[in-house]
């Protein structure tokens, strides 16, 4: 299996890159911003949990896939983009909605449930075609071929990952959600932060369609 020294060293390498605000971060704060610290915490299990299902995959073969085929990746890539601009553009319609239908305990807007904000979640992980290309570089560096049983090792290192991820982006949530319980106090606030919270999910799901790969 994989050595301690390896796991401690993946764990901090893990660290450097997760602390750094990318897609899934940007995406959680989105959320936060809409719908409160409650549904971006449970956004970020359901965006770790896609993400870690891509290295299950990775770890099974399937990634190399994504990685070889620029039209796999192409298509999984604007399958995530839409969906990210559709989630950004119920927000935005939803704005004026969230002074009336804001529960200060609950955090979020009625309709809004736990299953479909994992589900949410899940979907926008699982389709980022980057993270698959990432685990399919990275994680062969760090397990023990020697040793065998590379998939289970490369599904270990992957949890280690998606764990990190989950506590630094819902830390994230957690203080982007603080500071929307002070947009709530004045519904004008309340509907401008709601509408940038979609703004920015629409902006970030046209950014990720028009990413591109250098081949």
């Amino acid at each position: 299996m994989v050595s301690p020294d390896r796991l401690l060293t993946f764990a901090a390498f893990a660290f450097v890159i997760i602390v750094i605000p990318g897609p899934s971060v940007l995406f959680t704060i989105s959320r936060a911003l809409t719908y409160g610290r409650r549904t971006a915490v449970i956004t970020v299990v359901g965006n770790t949990s896609g993400v870690y299902v891509q290295a299950l995959l990775v770890a099974i073969g399937l990634g190399a896939l994504v990685e070889q085929s620029i039209l796999v990746f192409t298509a999984l890539k604007l399958a995530g983009a839409a969906y990210l601009v559709y989630l950004g553009i119920t927000a935005f319609r939803q704005r004026y909605k969230l002074r009336d239908a804001m529960d200060a305990t609950v955090g979020a807007p009625e309709g809004i449930s736990a299953l479909r904000t994992i589900r949410d979640g899940f979907v926008v992980g699982f389709a980022n075609p980057k993270a698959i290309v990432f685990f399919g570089a990275i994680l062969p560096q760090f397990v023990n071929r020697q040793a065998g049983y590379v998939p289970v090792q490369m599904a270990l290192l992957a949890l280690i990952f998606s764990s990190i991820a989950l506590v630094s982006d819902s830390a994230w949530g957690f203080v982007a959600g603080t500071a929307r319980d002070w947009f709530a106090k004045s519904p004008r606030r309340l509907e401008l932060v709601g509408g940038a919270g979609g703004l920015a999910m629409i902006g970030l799901g046209t950014a990720l369609a028009f990413s591109g790969r250098k081949d």
